[in-house]
């Protein structure tokens, strides 16, 4: 007795001459399969081969197709393990069982069971944000600064501020606008009307010393020199620091000294590249930041004689609040009446003030005040303007 294995799909199928002795006297009778195959022994039957090739006709089984469900589908419920698929046969063939054996797969119902698991810490109330950033090969070139503020200004999503004036102040040494680095030429301090000066510019001149107040002394002699003397750097006028070393006539500002490579000393004096000694020195000075107060001592006094001499201004004249329009003048014949022990009362003299309102509590107006003459005595008068309302003037005989 021989029997005959065929593996077809990853199923086995076992056949047996047997069987086909049985099928062919039960022909008449009809097609059945055999109840008990284990328990039955069929008789024996002889089968005959020819050229290594059997007789039996064995068809290819049905192969079953897989549906794949989409993942918001309810799970595919598979047929029960070890359940027997039972192909018809023809009366004159082999009937044949086939067992299959289910294969299992793992059907995700969501999209999260997709990501891996992560740890659940205990009392874990933040967790780290990784941004992982893929720039593409090639020639990127990234947006400037302009480019992005042109974009965001076309988007209107930011609130951009007015953008400051332009300091139009030029310093009468260096002929630079506007205040300095401060490990350079530092912030910008007046020295008259309209004249400005940077303060390393004022310090580092050959005339110019510092008090222990802070106070810059011949700052105005150093400017008179300098509007004759040329840099050795820019070619231009102005130049006050020179150098140190004796007989040497090169002259710089001190910004075209920093340029030049010039060396500065702690004792506030500078050699020239010719002169300075090769490598580093241990009294040599690499940072100009000041601090401390400092300021240009001047004469006040004679600052304000030369605004009040002089006739159509340019600048307004302003001390604390006050505002000065006109300073006015006296004659010779009002010197006895127009004057106290501390104060002269110029006739034509005109300032204006902002500050609170008489008539608002919460508001601010502006209050127009002059002196005038009456009688050959000084008339003091108050013109308050405030919008919505009719000028008020007052006036009486003393300033109080």
């Amino acid at each position: 007795m021989k029997d005959i294995v065929f593996c077809s799909n990853n199923c086995f199928v076992l056949y047996s001459a047997a069987v086909q002795a049985k099928n062919s006297e039960n022909k008449e009778s009809g097609p059945s399969l055999p109840q008990s195959p284990m328990k039955e022994r069929p008789p024996k039957a002889f089968h005959q081969y020819s050229t290594n090739i059997s007789t039996l006709d064995v068809h290819c089984l049905p192969q079953l197709q897989e549906k794949v469900s989409p993942p918001s589908s309810p799970p595919i419920m598979f047929p029960p393990a070890f359940e027997a698929a039972k192909v018809e046969a023809k009366p004159d063939e082999l009937k044949v069982t086939v067992k299959l054996k289910p294969r299992l797969k793992a059907i995700h119902s969501s999209l999260d069971d997709c990501r891996p698991p992560s740890k659940k810490w205990k009392g874990m109330k933040w967790k780290k944000w990784s941004i992982q950033i893929v720039i593409p090969k090639g020639s990127f070139k990234p947006p400037c600064e302009e480019e992005i503020d042109e974009f965001l200004k076309k988007l209107g999503t930011t609130l951009k501020p007015d953008p400051v004036p332009k300091d139009y102040r030029k310093c009468c040494f260096c002929h630079e606008e506007g205040d300095g680095l401060t490990d350079g030429p530092a912030r910008l301090l007046n020295l008259d009307l309209d004249l400005w000066v940077h303060l390393n510019c004022a310090l580092w001149s050959t005339e110019v010393y510092e008090t222990q107040a802070g106070a810059l002394i011949n700052v105005e002699l150093a400017l008179r020199r300098g509007l004759q003397m040329k840099c050795m750097f820019c070619h231009k006028m102005g130049a006050t620091s020179g150098c140190h070393r004796l007989r040497c006539t090169n002259i710089y500002h001190f910004t075209c000294a920093i340029k030049a490579q010039c060396m500065f000393f702690k004792d506030k004096t500078m050699l020239c590249p010719m002169h300075k000694p090769k490598g580093t020195h241990e009294q040599e000075l690499n940072y100009f930041a000041v601090f401390r107060r400092v300021y240009v001592q001047r004469d006040e006094v004679r600052q304000i004689a030369s605004i009040v001499q002089r006739g159509e201004r340019d600048h307004t004249f302003r001390v604390g609040s006050l505002i000065f329009h006109a300073v006015g003048q006296l004659l010779p014949q009002q010197m006895q009446a127009f004057h106290s022990p501390k104060a002269l009362f110029p006739v034509g003299y005109e300032a204006s003030r902002l500050y609170w309102s008489m008539r608002h509590a919460s508001r601010r107006c502006r209050y127009l005040c002059s002196i005038e003459e009456r009688d050959g005595l000084p008339l003091f008068v108050i013109r308050v303007v405030e919008q919505g309302h009719e000028d008020l003037v007052l006036t009486d005989t003393t300033p109080k």
